[in-house]
């Protein structure tokens, strides 16, 4: 989902999150999948990382790892 944002090969995608993305990676996530992400602040702390955001939407959406490393 992140490589949409630009247009860049998922490959090609840093492993850091900055804020602007996250907040743009939680909206796919709800329009994705039909739900309103509702975070707390130590979920948002642990969402600096891709690997980091992929858990705790998982966790909060309750999908299964492949479905929201899309």
């Amino acid at each position: 989902m992140l490589a949409g944002l630009d247009g860049r090969p998922p490959e090609d995608v840093p492993e850091m999150i900055e804020s602007m993305e996250l907040a743009w990676l939680v909206h796919q996530v709800e329009q994705r999948y039909g739900v309103r992400v509702q975070l707390d602040g130590d979920q948002y702390g642990r969402m600096t990382t891709v690997s980091g955001a992929a858990d705790v939407l998982r966790e909060v959406i309750g999908m299964p790892d492949e479905h929201v490393r899309d």
